[in-house]
């Protein structure tokens, strides 16, 4: 046994010990307009109250216990373990056999449902790590194998292939790669926010350059959508973590391009926002507000609640996708002390809004410097 069990079931002792003294000094002050009975009913109360918390011997502990305090306090002759009465003597053994059966049964049934409870908990996780797997197999190998066989073509010395289809392979391999590398990124990007290692390193970001470096990054994914800004051109400098940022926005774009019919359209915009602070009526709250919106189809009202659910892939969705991408936008405006929002249009299609409250410093500041 370790220390901290060791400590741990000390405590428990202690707890159960505690409890019935507790109880039968508070009991003994008012002995005398009290009947013992009803005394022998509030420490059956509390040994069924420590049979639910505690484990089964320092349970077994407190029934003795109050079994002893009974006689010894409450039934004449008072402070001896003589029992003058017959009755009182059965009052006495039934309560320490009740006690007794009350603590291992609750005890067992405790034990019933942590043993429920530790079986759908793996069931959760096998299906989890199913659907996974599952959705790894397909993202993962179309890409693989797309680079693989054009790699393959390549390479083949008894094929003369013209500079145009070899143009068209190195394109292949570098759209593979880059669908690839997005998958890989968002894996360990998983992985940093479940071992909770994410410490963003706050600096004056530029988000109209974030914005558009990352949509310059989509052009393939975007090729059959159209992109339009709504930027302030002289929006300030914000305070972020421009790694993070530039993952969160990639997201949200890809997102919509995947989930969007060819030819929809893919609104962003970013501005800056200043609200009164109601709590001191002097201060400002400074925030950046970037919105990316689509006029495809939307999400399905029913499952939008669970959009940022991680591995979560909507019904109406379509093949492969590991359900991580908004997960990870969740996690990482969160680490910002940031907030995401999502909800349908009145018109049609998906609108995420990201908000952050953080420093800002005008473009116009810098040309003294």
């Amino acid at each position: 046994m370790d220390k901290f069990a060791l400590k741990s079931t000390k405590n428990q002792y202690l707890i159960s010990f505690l409890s019935v003294t507790a109880v039968s000094l508070s009991c003994l002050i008012v002995r005398d307009i009290i009947d013992y009975r009803i005394v022998g009913y509030l420490l059956l109360v509390v040994v069924s109250l420590l049979a639910i918390f505690l484990e089964i011997k320092p349970v077994l502990l407190g029934a003795v216990l109050s079994a002893l305090a009974l006689n010894f306090m409450f039934i004449k002759p008072y402070f001896t373990l003589q029992i003058e009465k017959a009755e009182d003597i059965f009052l006495l053994v039934m309560y320490f056999i009740i006690a007794l059966i009350n603590a291992v049964l609750t005890n067992n049934f405790r034990r019933m449902q942590r043993a429920i409870q530790v079986k759908q908990t793996r069931a959760s996780t096998l299906k989890l790590y199913n659907t996974l797997l599952d959705s790894l197999s397909h993202e993962l190998r179309t890409p693989i194998a797309a680079i693989l066989g054009s790699i393959d073509t390549l390479q083949q010395k008894n094929v003369k292939l013209s500079e145009e289809t070899q143009q068209k392979l190195h394109n292949e391999i570098e759209k593979a790669s880059m669908k690839l590398n997005y998958q890989v990124e968002n894996l360990l990007n998983m992985s940093r926010l479940e071992s909770g290692y994410i410490h963003p390193k706050l600096d004056w970001c530029d988000v109209k350059e974030i914005i558009y470096n990352v949509c310059d990054r989509l052009k393939e994914e975007t090729k059959d959508h159209k992109i339009t800004y709504a930027i302030n051109e002289n929006l300030p400098l914000f305070k972020l973590d421009y790694g993070l940022m530039e993952q969160i926005i990639y997201n949200l774009v890809y997102n919509c391009a995947q989930h969007t019919p060819k030819g929809a359209t893919i609104n962003i915009s970013a501005k800056y926002e200043v609200d009164a602070d109601y709590d001191t009526h002097i201060d400002l709250i400074k925030k950046c507000v970037i919105t990316i919106s689509d006029d495809g189809y939307g999400f399905p009202p029913e499952e939008i609640d669970k959009a940022f659910d991680k591995f979560y892939r909507f019904k109406t969705a379509k093949t492969g996708g590991t359900g991580l991408g908004l997960s990870i936008v969740k996690g990482f405006t969160e680490a910002q002390n940031g907030s995401i929002t999502l909800h349908n249009a009145d018109e049609g299609g998906a609108v995420f809004e990201l908000s952050f409250v953080v420093d800002c410093l005008p473009i116009n500041s810098l040309s003294h410097e």
